[in-house]
């Protein structure tokens, strides 16, 4: 069956979330997070997408893009097979790393577009991480920033200074958007799924195991969309190996 056309926005502003396959994590650390925020740099410029807001959180991004010329499209296949490239080498995987094709709806009133950019930088706070001022990767403290790839011309229009801006972000107001639900993986998810996947009540069962079979479990614990240093934490098997197999 064919896909779906994408629905093209008449104001050119769509809300866009890509996610990882599987639940999969997409970034183990800063460096992950930084080399995505190049690639939204570098191919914005490319393709003429206009990047008005985002958030990297550990396995969904958030972008508020501006497209009057339909290359939303190859701006986003371009970060993605760049990035998944980079990181499969990196942390030695292969096939997919993303969850199908990218989701997007279209920002057609300035209500809600003022709605969308608010609750984008607002993800860590609604994930209980931190007030969206204090996250480093999202595009927060760029709103007034001279040189900066993000453009926020309108948003300054609409909200006011730095003060009113600050003010703004704060009243989340219970905004709501199109959203990516993510599963609460803290250590007790952690376990649970340890458990349910390779059927031992204990990580560090898997330190008797042979090599082959103990990289198979690893492996089978990356897809399940552990972090490396859950598991690390919960099997006592050290970094490398856990990031190696």
């Amino acid at each position: 069956m064919p896909r779906k056309a994408r629905q093209r926005s008449i104001t050119g502003y769509s809300h866009v979330i890509v996610r990882g396959i599987g639940k999969q994590i997409l970034f183990e650390e800063n460096k992950d997070y930084g080399y995505y925020v190049s690639l939204i740099r570098k191919y914005a410029k490319e393709t003429g997408v206009t990047v008005c807001a985002y958030c990297l959180m550990e396995n969904h991004v958030h972008l508020l893009l501006y497209d009057i010329d339909g290359e939303l499209a190859m701006f986003m296949k371009k970060v993605g097979v760049s990035y998944a490239a980079y990181y499969n080498k990196k942390y030695e995987r292969t096939g997919h790393l993303f969850q199908d094709r990218f989701i997007s709806e279209a920002v057609e009133d300035e209500k809600y577009l003022l709605t969308v950019f608010r609750y984008i930088l607002n993800n860590p706070s609604a994930a209980g991480i931190c007030p969206a001022s204090e996250y480093p990767w999202n595009s927060y403290g760029k709103y007034d920033e001279e040189e900066s790839f993000v453009n926020t011309e309108l948003f300054r229009h609409l909200i006011g200074d730095w003060e009113q801006y600050a003010e703004f972000i704060a009243k989340t107001n219970n905004d709501q958007c199109m959203e990516y639900q993510p599963v609460k993986k803290d250590d007790a998810w952690a376990k649970a799924r340890i458990r349910a996947v390779l059927g031992i009540e204990s990580g560090t069962e898997l330190q008797t195991y042979e090599r082959t079979r103990r990289d198979d479990a690893l492996r089978m614990l990356k897809r399940e969309g552990l972090t490396i240093r859950q598991i690390e934490r919960l099997t006592g098997i050290s970094h490398s190996v856990v990031q190696r197999a």
